[in-house]
């Protein structure tokens, strides 16, 4: 197992090593490798991500990443969307999924579900153009990208309830019409019992109507969007996790961003990070690892082993703490 580990900037150098003291008390043949990428890579050098990061990257089964501050300057290249298309890592998974302990904004847990976002495509397709009175971003969807994530989606609902909602905009974008046609007749193929909704009522549904969805499939923005407003049903965005999938490299990151606000605070929640921990061990069918992992996280909460976005007065470091300490015991 080679992981590179990348703190990034704000609360990433806070909670990834919080996710990285859970990840060694599991002592697991692993090699991590840190790699700095980011804003302050970017003020001290004038490059966010290099050539020779991708090399590092591409070398390395997987990434367990923290958070990225992009400043407003055009001329910043960003790194998240560098890496996933670099590595081509087309496939967003957010899932959805209550927490023993916690309670969201709607007071339900009757809801488990996956957002699987296209990820290398949309709005972020990086085609852009900036002049003083207008700008343009060129929304890119293909045949091949909407496919191969139409297909992700469609194993994916095959091993949980084999049941496909797809989210679009078809009546206003055209684009949305190929993406649309490809995922139904991909989820036909598949034997999917699959429906579409427009994404505007998709948003209004995830939040009155969430135990109505199991694997949600969707674009790029429209992905991005409805998995943070999502959030909202589980607890917030400390406790969410992602995976960017692709055929040959994985990526594992918190939901949350870099949040300089309250970076060096030391109340930065690492529940999101080590939950990203958490399906890197799934990734490397560590399942076993993966659930003592769950275990300790809800340990913790039902300690009231909290920071102050749970209503709880712990550390950051505390937390974390707790959880591997748990882990450790667990594992006898």
């Amino acid at each position: 197992m080679k992981i590179a580990v990348v703190e990034g900037d704000g609360i990433g150098k806070e909670v990834i090593p919080a996710a990285i003291e859970v990840l060694d008390v599991l002592a697991l043949p692993v090699e991590k490798v840190p790699v700095e990428l980011g804003y302050a890579k970017w003020e001290k050098t004038g490059s966010a991500i290099t050539d020779d990061d991708l090399a590092v990257l591409k070398e390395c089964d997987c990434i367990l990443f923290g958070a990225i501050t992009t400043p407003s300057d055009p001329t910043y290249k960003s790194v998240l969307l560098t890496i996933r298309k670099e590595l081509d890592m087309y496939a967003n998974i957010r899932p959805i999924k209550p927490i023993n302990g916690i309670v969201g904004v709607t007071g339900r847990s009757d809801f488990n579900l996956v957002i699987v976002r296209e990820n290398t495509e949309g709005m972020y397709s990086g085609i852009e153009e900036l002049h003083e009175d207008v700008a343009y971003t060129k929304r890119v969807i293909t045949r091949k990208g909407s496919a191969r994530i139409a297909d992700y989606a469609c194993k994916l609902a095959k091993s949980r309830q084999h049941r496909l909602e797809i989210a679009h905009k078809s009546n206003v974008l055209k684009s949305d019409r190929l993406f649309l046609d490809v995922c139904r007749q991909t989820a036909s193929s598949y034997h999917i019992d699959h429906h579409d909704t427009l994404v505007d009522s998709m948003a209004y549904n995830l939040i009155v109507h969430p135990n109505r969805y199991d694997v949600v499939v969707t674009t790029n923005l429209f992905g991005d969007i409805l998995s943070d407003m999502a959030a909202a049903l589980v607890g917030g965005l400390g406790l969410v996790p992602s995976a960017n999938i692709g055929k040959g490299h994985a990526f594992f990151e918190p939901v949350h961003g870099s949040a300089p606000d309250i970076a060096g605070k030391g109340i930065a929640n690492p529940i999101a990070a080590i939950l990203s921990l958490k399906m890197m061990l799934e990734w490397y069918e560590l399942n076993h690892q993966a659930k003592l992992v769950q275990d300790a996280i809800e340990f913790a909460i039902n300690q009231n082993i909290v920071t102050p976005d749970l209503g709880g007065i712990s550390t950051t470091r505390e937390v974390g703490n707790t959880i591997a300490e748990r882990v450790k015991q667990l594992i006898g």
